[in-house]
Parts: C-alpha cells; structure tokens; sequence
C-alpha cells in the first residue's frame, strides 16, 4: 500500500479523476515527447460522459499549451482496465509517432498496463482487522503506525494538507456568488456560515459542519484550490468534521494532524481493497470512504479507542453502500456539494454513535470495504459517473 501522500493531493479542482488526472497524465506525455508538436487526445467511457461538465478538456488543454491538441470523444467505448481510459497520441505529419494508453483511476492517480503510477509500497498488503491486530499488540495507536512507516517527516507534509484545507473552508464560507456551469447554482456556504453563528447548539452543530463541507466543495466546483480526500468531489467531508471538533473540543495541531493520519490510512485501506473512483463503484466509493475518514478522525479525536475508532469507520462507510454517482449536467455540483455536508454530519454521528459503544460490532470494517466493492461492480454504468442516469437523467427528461 503506497504512502498517504498520494491520497491527499492539493490541487485544484472539480474533480480529481477527471480534472487532476488527466492533466497529471497529459504533462508525462509531453514531457515524454518533447520534440512533438501535435497531440490526440482519445477520451473514453466516464471520461468522455462527463468530462466536459468535469473541465477535462479545460486542463487538457492547458497541459497542452501552446501545442496543438485535438480531443476525440468516446463516451460508448472503454479501455479495458478502468471506466476512465485515455489514449494519448504524439503527431507528426498527420502519423502517430507515440502513443500512451493510461487510466485515471481515482484521487488523481493514474496506472497504465504496464505497472501503473507506483510510489514506494510503504505498508504492503494491509486490511483493517491486520492494524487493529497490530495495534493490540503493540499498544500503540494507528497515527503511530502511519508514523513508523512513513517517517518523522508526515507530520510536516499533513501541516501543509490541513493548512490548505484550513484555507480552502475560509475561502468557501466567505465566498458569494454563482459556480461556473449551465445549472447557475448560487454559493450556500456563506449564508449558512452566518445563519449558523446565531443559532442554539443543535441547529449551531449542523450549520457549521454544513457550511465547512459545502465551502470547500463550492470551491471544488468553481476550481479552486483543494485537498483530495479521498478526492475532489469528496473534498468538504473530512475539514469539515475536523474544523468543528477542533473548535468545539480544543484540539491541537498536532491532534488534528494524528487525526488526518489515522483518516488517511482509512482511505488507502479502502482505495487499496476496493475503489474511490466514482466511474469504478459509485459514489459510495467517494463520499462513503470520505466519511468513514471523517468517522474514523473524529472517533480518535474525541477520545475512542482502536474498537471505537474502526466502528465509527465501519458505520460511516457502510451506511453510504449502494450510493450512486450520477452528477446533473456533469457537474461536480447537484448532488455532490450537499452530499459532502450530509457525509460530514453523519461522520460526527457516527463517531458519537461508536464513543457510546465499547467498540464491538458484528460487521467489520473490511467485510463493508468488499461489499462495497462487489455492489460497485453490480451497479450499473448509468449510476456509475456517466450521467446518464438517476438524477442526471431525470433532470435531463425536465427538457
């Protein structure tokens, strides 16, 4: 399993598999090619259903740039490896002199047939019910493993991720206006920022993690600056719940920082047995795995044990099982920005949920992980990140 930095990526958004992907991807192949002029770039499967709505061809170009670069669009084939297939092809005098097949498969990775995109296999294979056994029988925590594996040095690089995430819920909950698309939708976060402060401590709690989560993913949606976790889309759930319990519960930085390490070993877990691409297995594998993060983080913060802290990531994961990914217009918008603040006030449920508990439950976290991967692949294409089906289709049929 490769380090958690390739997890948490800063980038600009709106989304991390078809945004930050493939303009990862499209800068390797240049720089591959540097005596090459011309380019061809074939987008298939969920790549070429939504990318446009997505900015694929916005961020392709911009890697591109000044060259010449034509996109072929080809949303009714796919590669063989993933929904999310690219073929880039280096021109001259019209003849294809390189060529690249390459998949974006989720969080801004990519892979190819060869070995794919491998940073160094830190952790190798590691389920969850393996770092609890370790942690029993070491004493020690899950941040301490991220720690042992990774280096002093993680703490230093997750400053730099929870300072950007920090940045990223300033510049959402203090942002108005309209997101960049053809649904015209107004900015929330703001309203609910304000609304929030004057409110009793219940609604207080909701509009707060509210307007944290739908911050950062309006930001995501206007191509601001973000933190994948585990992707773009996904982005508000985890600073959300961090935010909140760092101002309600005093947390320190370096509390905050051993809670973005236990959430990122959660994630790899997932993004290592099963999927975060939403062209894989849905949005459960996006919102479902950015809120057991968040379920995990939280649970750790507010005083779990290693039992506590699996079921609250159990519970967060689970119950977003079967969610489809079917975002209206392409757009990284309806439903995706509510979702991250409905994911982030379910994370904190979770955690409390699991904190009444003594941790003990009869589904594991990893047996959730597999079943959310078998549900992917019994989804059907439609529900898979194309758009063309639930409420994309439904919006669709207003026309």
């Amino acid at each position: 399993m490769e380090s958690i930095r390739e997890l948490y990526r800063i980038g600009v958004g709106p989304s991390s598999s078809h945004t930050m992907g493939p303009k990862r991807a499209a800068e390797q192949f240049r720089a591959a090619n540097p005596g090459i002029e011309d380019f061809r770039v074939t987008l298939f499967g969920s790549l070429a259903a939504t990318g446009k709505g997505h900015l694929t061809d916005v961020a392709l170009r911009d890697a591109f740039s000044p060259n010449k670069l034509e996109i072929v669009w080809k949303p009714d084939e796919a590669l063989p490896l993933h929904p999310n297939g690219m073929r880039f092809e280096g021109l001259e005098g019209g003849r294809v002199k390189a060529s690249w097949e390459v998949y974006s498969t989720g969080g801004g990775a990519l892979r190819d047939e060869r070995s794919g995109e491998t940073a160094d296999d830190l952790y190798g294979d590691i389920s969850m019910n393996q770092l609890i056994a370790w942690t029993q029988e070491t004493g020690r925590t899950i941040w301490e493993y991220v720690e042992l594996h990774e280096g002093a040095d993680i703490w230093c690089f997750l400053r730099e991720v929870w300072t950007a995430m920090q940045e990223s819920i300033a510049r959402g909950v203090n942002t108005s206006g309209v997101l960049p698309g053809a649904l015209h939708l107004s900015r929330k976060s703001p309203s609910y920022f304000s609304k929030a402060r004057l409110c009793d401590s219940l609604l207080k709690r909701t509009g707060l993690l509210s307007a944290y989560a739908i911050g950062v993913a309006e930001e995501n949606a206007a191509g601001g600056r973000i933190v994948t976790a585990p992707t773009c889309g996904s982005a508000g759930v985890l600073p959300a719940v961090l935010k909140y319990v760092q101002e309600t519960h005093q947390s320190t930085e370096q509390e905050i920082l051993q809670a973005l390490a236990t959430a990122g070993l959660v994630g790899n877990i997932v993004k290592t047995n099963a999927s975060i691409s939403g062209a894989e297995v849905g949005c459960q594998g996006e919102i479902g795995t950015a809120c057991a993060m968040a379920s995990a983080a939280a649970a750790q913060l507010l005083g779990g044990t290693v039992g506590q802290i699996e079921y609250a990531a159990e519970m967060g994961i689970e119950h977003h099982l079967g969610l489809t990914c079917d975002p209206v217009e392409g757009l990284v918008q309806i439903p995706c920005i509510e979702r991250n603040a409905f994911a982030a006030i379910r994370a904190l449920d979770a955690a409390s949920f699991a904190l009444l508990s003594d941790g003990t439950h009869r589904i594991s976290f990893d047996e959730v992980v597999e079943t959310m991967k078998q549900t992917g692949v019994d989804m059907r294409k439609s529900y898979r990140e194309t758009s063309t089906g639930g409420l994309a289709a439904m919006y669709k049929r207003r026309g």
